[in-house]
């Protein structure tokens, strides 16, 4: 398929720089996400290597040959947007196969990719609606299989599921990466969603301001984070955050999972109130409110019973504890 290469790529809006030096390495194959917050500079960025958004400085490489000055259609990728981008008057099995037609393909050709496109996404049934006949989920598997057809050299995915319902991205996210499992395609994804990017990724980029924060698979993210930014952004319900101070420590944080972070009625190092409880069924997150660290969470496994306004104890696991310094950065 085909490797990407970003050395030292920016992108200014007038005296605005939103990418600020970006170096990235993702393999053939590879399934990488750009994740962060709204305003971090992931969409811009995927936009950048597909040739969307000009480039300010710096180079975008496809399996080592520079396209930064190349249009779009010349990069031998494929995007697939949170909308979907489909022409209502066509048919799917036409929507999938334009591109190729357009290419000048043959109509067999056209006929065999789109039918091979079709069984890997189940979309058999589906060939000879519309559009306006489809479900959300059932109109960005269209758009995937539009993607699969032209057979690039990088699947650029920017938010694909954010229109979806609940039940719908789990259906799809499943669906993309049994997709990358049996095409061992390149893929870049964009996602502000830190689950996406912890269940699809074999790479994560963490983007934080328009630089890179930090770029691991993504338990290494989880149980090993540089900073405060990436421990807090990885994890879902996020890291604790504890003053140092008033747990004998100077000039750093701490931070606790919480997983991590053992709750009793009867004793502990830091007593608390309960804010709230989410009873989820297969775990119990519990939100302590406590002086002076604030708002903490507990996650526990399983279904357990406590009352709001409960009086309890927190104490962390002190082998299971992150430390980071005055500006953010990891201590080890």
């Amino acid at each position: 398929m085909g490797s990407l290469t970003l050395n030292n790529l920016t992108k200014s809006f007038g005296k605005t720089e939103v990418i600020k030096g970006v170096d990235l390495e993702v393999r053939d194959g590879e399934f990488c996400v750009f994740v962060g917050p709204s305003g971090c500079g992931k969409s811009t960025l995927l936009r950048m290597i597909a040739g969307l958004e000009d480039v300010s400085s710096g180079d975008v490489m496809i399996d080592a040959a520079r396209v930064t000055q190349l249009p779009p259609s010349k990069r031998e990728i494929a995007m697939v947007f949170q909308s979907y981008a489909l022409y209502p008057h066509l048919k799917v099995r036409d929507n999938m196969g334009l591109a190729m037609k357009r290419a000048g393909a043959s109509k067999p050709q056209v006929e065999a990719a789109v039918d091979e496109a079709a069984r890997m996404l189940s979309l058999e049934p589906l060939l000879d609606r519309r559009p306006a006949e489809l479900s959300g989920g059932q109109r960005q598997r269209v758009a995937i299989g539009r993607a699969i057809v032209r057979r690039p050299k990088l699947f650029l995915f920017d938010e694909p599921l954010s229109n979806l319902d609940a039940a719908l991205r789990v259906a799809t996210r499943i669906e993309i990466a049994r997709l990358h499992h049996e095409l061992k395609a390149t893929m870049i994804y964009v996602t502000h969603d830190q689950v996406e990017a912890m269940t699809l990724a074999d790479r994560i980029v963490v983007l934080d301001g328009g630089r890179v924060a930090q770029v691991g698979a993504p338990m290494e993210l989880y149980n090993d984070p540089a900073n405060t930014f990436v421990a807090g952004f990885i994890g879902s319900p996020q890291m604790n955050f504890l003053k140092a101070g008033a747990i004998g420590l100077q000039g750093e944080t701490v931070g606790i999972r919480p997983e991590h972070l053992e709750i009793s009625k009867e004793t502990g190092e830091i007593p608390g109130t309960i804010s709230h409880i989410e009873h989820l069924g297969g775990e119990t997150n519990i939100y302590i409110h406590t002086e002076p660290h604030g708002l903490l969470t507990v996650r526990l496994f399983g279904e357990h019973h406590f009352e709001i306004d409960a009086p309890v104890y927190l104490t962390p696991d002190p082998a299971r504890r992150f430390h980071f310094d005055a500006a953010g950065d990891r201590m080890r």
